[in-house]
């Protein structure tokens, strides 16, 4: 997709987002179901609301809408603090409708760990190889992508549990840079929750969570569900724009994320 500004200057636009669908719902761990009302459905609506017949509307054709039942954690989303626990930094933890926009707004930073493993932990050593790697430098406000290529299997069963995920450490080093969102394309920022409770069960549980948990002590924001990460041609240089929908006191909002560039 491209668009003009007002300049005339080409742009690239890369959607980064998936795409709820109830073709999938099945193998989601957070179901979701939409209900489709079609142009001819929505007629009996028309005429209970309003009194209208088929032969009051132009072709016969009413409206279409959809209804939906899913969680706010479901498709492509954005993670509010609230969601790793009521207080962050000893403060009340922002709700979805309380992060500020200039946090979702950014330059972006695609850090490649495909070459990770489901269920490995991507360490603050694995970051900072790959910053030297592209050569850059994190700056505040930076919004980073971590790419692990498990949007490919979107779709699969087990999609749940087939990612590598996020160390505290690194976590932590990308926060204390200034680094208010941390992107990834995979169900969770974490490690899959069966390979942390098998080893929360025997004993070590300052694993469980452990990124999610960090931001009860520095605020930041997740996008999970990311997708076409690979899509990108660049590792930095472009913006990213990941708009939470504002719900009042929600853990997490929807958002159709994407990258912008010059082509």
């Amino acid at each position: 997709m491209v668009f003009f500004s007002k300049k005339s200057s080409k742009k690239l636009i890369i959607d980064l987002s998936d795409c709820l669908s109830n073709k999938t719902s099945a193998v989601e761990a957070n179901p979701h179901k939409i209900d489709y009302v079609d142009h001819e459905e929505s007629l009996a609506v028309s005429n209970k609301l309003f009194g209208l017949n088929k032969e009051d509307w132009p072709d016969g054709h009413g409206w279409a809408a959809e209804n939906v039942t899913l969680s706010t954690h479901s498709g492509t989303h954005v993670d509010a603090p609230y969601h790793y626990g009521p207080t962050s930094g000893g403060q009340p933890a922002k709700t979805i409708d309380q992060v500020p926009l200039e946090w979702c707004i950014g330059n972006g930073v695609v850090l490649n760990m495909s070459h990770k493993k489901a269920g490995e932990r991507i360490t603050d050593e694995d970051v900072q190889l790959e910053l030297e790697k592209i050569e850059y430098d994190i700056q505040p406000y930076d919004i980073v992508l971590i790419r692990t290529d498990t949007s490919k299997k979107f779709g699969q069963q087990g999609y749940d549990q087939l990612h590598p995920g996020l160390s505290r450490k690194a976590t932590q080093y990308l926060v204390e840079k200034g680094v208010r969102m941390i992107g990834i394309d995979a169900w969770g920022l974490d490690r899959p929750f069966d390979v942390m409770v098998e080893e929360a069960k025997k004993g070590d549980r300052s694993q469980l969570w452990e990124s999610h948990l960090y931001g009860k002590e520095q605020e930041y924001l997740q996008i999970e569900r990311l997708a076409n990460l690979e899509s990108i041609p660049v590792p930095y240089g472009f913006t990213v724009i990941a708009l939470p929908v504002k719900i009042d006191g929600a853990s997490a909002g929807w958002s159709r994320v994407v990258a912008i560039m010059e082509e």
